[in-house]
């Protein structure tokens, strides 16, 4: 097999950086282009934009690439009509007749690293004009390209299918949680039906109308608070150890299985870290971005960190119920956080957190029940998504780098499970 080769991507496509237009240029009634200022307007394959420029300043034509120049480095989207684009991006499309625009995203997606590397040392990640035309791009003679980027093409066809339908799923989720926490599950197995149809089955509280047999009741009444907390960093015979100790990072809406890291029992027994048992509802009650307020429940016996808090529920409500519930409440939780540098959810807060719960167990049983089997469809398709970017991370490797060579004449057999 001959040495592959590699060329600068200015070689196969022509280059152009974004430039930010003046406020007095952008408009939101459709004049002009839709203007991009960087990936944060990026979706699963192609941008979304309400903001338009007029005139455009850059313009990334459609069938482009565009590639954010700034953090995060190195996202990428398809352009499918013309855009204007601002600083945070730039854009490469194929030269006619010498290359493709599938292959070379993808070709700079594997080499991605290359970009990171440029970006470092500044105040802020970013890339330059030259670090963007510079990206090696392996040779390939343009029907190997073609080639390539068909198998490609098919690969992220059936990853956005699989994305839709989890997209899909999580809609029907948050509407079912709404109905079920709002009207909960009749004698019959089945949703009751709604206050406007059957008010005889409702009840007005102090949280609205609910269904007869829910009460409500501040969390402190239903369970004991605990916070985690951290051992000695500096002590190496508190680390390494067997004994679960999770982070706010790791709390996803999901049961948690494993950590990342582990204490020792004399790391457990010399701090305020607490063994939360399996089963525990965990919430991060502080954290960047969106952590704070998200709850898992634990599948294993565990400790946590500081920025985290177990429920430990009585007699009156299921811990599962609890969970689900803690997931639809999710932005009143964040909206009734602290004030101050860090926001946060303090226990005393929580326990005046109003809970609206069924008194028969068998009622919070089925709304689990009903809400575990969505989870595990999603989880399905959650698996099958990994494993078709893990498919296509072989691909790329296997054909981007030469490893497996290309016959342009074999049908396309991938993403076929």
């Amino acid at each position: 097999m001959s040495k592959l080769t590699f060329a600068p991507l200015t070689n196969f496509a022509d280059v152009t950086m974004g430039q930010s237009p003046g406020s007095e240029l952008c408009n939101t009634e459709g004049k002009g282009l839709p203007f991009l200022q960087g990936c944060a307007e990026f979706g699963a394959r192609h941008p979304k934009s309400t903001v338009f420029c007029d005139p455009p300043l850059r313009i990334a034509k459609g069938g482009a690439v565009l590639i954010s120049v700034r953090a995060p480095v190195g996202t990428m989207n398809y352009a499918e009509q013309d855009y204007c684009i601002g600083r945070g991006l730039g854009c490469f499309k194929a030269k006619a007749g010498l290359s493709n625009s599938v292959f070379l995203k993808h070709a700079v997606e594997q080499n991605v690293s290359y970009l990171h590397r440029r970006s470092q040392g500044s105040t802020f990640a970013a890339v330059s004009t030259a670090d963007v035309q510079s990206v090696p791009i392996p040779v390939f003679r343009t029907e190997k390209q073609n080639k390539i980027a068909e198998i490609f093409i098919t690969i992220d066809q059936a990853i956005e299918k699989t994305e839709a339908l989890i997209e899909k799923y999580q809609h029907i989720k948050a509407g079912l949680m709404h109905d079920l926490f709002t009207r909960g599950i009749g004698t019959d197995g089945k949703l009751r039906p709604p206050r406007e149809k059957a008010s005889e089955l409702y009840q007005e509280t102090s949280v609205g109308w609910l269904p007869k047999g829910w009460v409500v009741k501040p969390l402190g009444e239903l369970c004991d608070i605990a916070s985690g907390g951290t051992p000695s960093r500096g002590k190496s015979s508190f680390w390494g150890g067997s004994i679960p100790w999770i982070k706010t990072g790791e709390i996803k809406y999901n049961e948690i299985v494993e950590t990342e890291e582990y204490i020792t029992q004399e790391g457990l027994d010399s701090s305020s870290a607490k063994l939360f048992r399996k089963g525990t509802v965990v919430m991060a009650i502080y954290g960047e971005g969106n952590t704070r307020g998200r709850v898992a429940i634990l599948g294993i016996d565990s400790t946590s960190n500081q920025a985290c808090v177990g429920f430990s529920f009585g007699n009156q409500v299921q811990s599962q119920f609890m969970y689900f519930l803690f997931e639809n409440s999710y932005s009143a939780l964040r909206d009734m956080s602290n004030d101050g540098s860090q926001k946060n959810l303090s226990s005393s807060l929580l326990k005046q957190f109003n809970i609206a719960f069924p008194v028969n167990h068998n009622e919070q049983i089925q709304i689990s029940n009903c809400l575990l089997a969505l989870d595990k469809t999603l989880e399905k398709e959650r698996q099958k998504r990994e494993k078709l970017r893990q498919q296509k991370f072989g691909l790329m490797q296997d054909l981007l780098t030469g490893k497996v060579q290309v016959n342009v004449n074999e049908p396309n057999t991938a993403a076929k499970a």
